[in-house]
This record gives C-alpha cells, sequence and structure tokens, in this order.
C-alpha cells in the first residue's frame, strides 16, 4: 500500500509542476483557468484571486460545468502542491491536455496576487 507522499511523489512523474510565478504569468498569457482544488473552509480562511474552487474530491463531478475545452489552460493549487498534483494527475486521465500543478504555497501564491 502506497503512502499519500509516494502518491505524490509518483504523479509528480507524470504532472507537470511550475511554481506560483511562473503560473500566474502563463495563465495571464493563455486565458487559463486558476482552480482552488482546497476544501472551502480552507479556500474562505486563505482566499485567493482563483477562478473557482473545486475541491479535489469532487473536481471531477464538476470540472466539465467550469471547463468544457480539453485543451484550456489550466492550473491548479492547493495548500502546498500535494493536492493540487494529485487533482492535476485525474484531469489528465479525464483527458485534459494542458494541466500544471502549482507547486508553491497558497501564502506564496496570496503574495503575487496583491
Amino acid at each position: 500500500m502506497l503512502s499519500v507522499p509516494e502518491l505524490i511523489k509518483a504523479a509528480s512523474e507524470n504532472v507537470r509542476r511550475i511554481d506560483a510565478a511562473s503560473a500566474l504569468s502563463e495563465c495571464a498569457e493563455k486565458d487559463g483557468l486558476i482552480i482552488d482544488v482546497r476544501e472551502p473552509v480552507e479556500a474562505s480562511e486563505k482566499p485567493t484571486k482563483c477562478t473557482a474552487n473545486i475541491p479535489r474530491g469532487v473536481l471531477e463531478l464538476k470540472i466539465s460545468g467550469i471547463c468544457e475545452d480539453p485543451d484550456k489552460a489550466i492550473y491548479l493549487h492547493c495548500g502546498g502542491g500535494g493536492r493540487a498534483t494529485l487533482a492535476a494527475e485525474q484531469l489528465q486521465r479525464l483527458g485534459y491536455t494542458n494541466v500544471t500543478a502549482i507547486s508553491s504555497s497558497v501564502d506564496e501564491i496570496r503574495a503575487l496576487q496583491k
């Protein structure tokens, strides 16, 4: 049985991961979508300027309502990068082709968005 850190490490091999500064810059250039995969209570405690808050646990169920284009640039973030990496892997499995996990902490993302 794999531990969560082992799952994240395995997912990292298949998922593009970049820091917050690069992600925010790219997202603006590509008219991308930023999705916060934290739980709603986390998102309300430390809000970010993102397009959508879709918790990782329901991402597969709700993503098509937010993004129908499988080629749209999607940037996922969470508290520290782990859940975003797992979420990015899931979106790739669903057929999304331009998915990136933000590896920075939510505090770094918030600092850059001010």
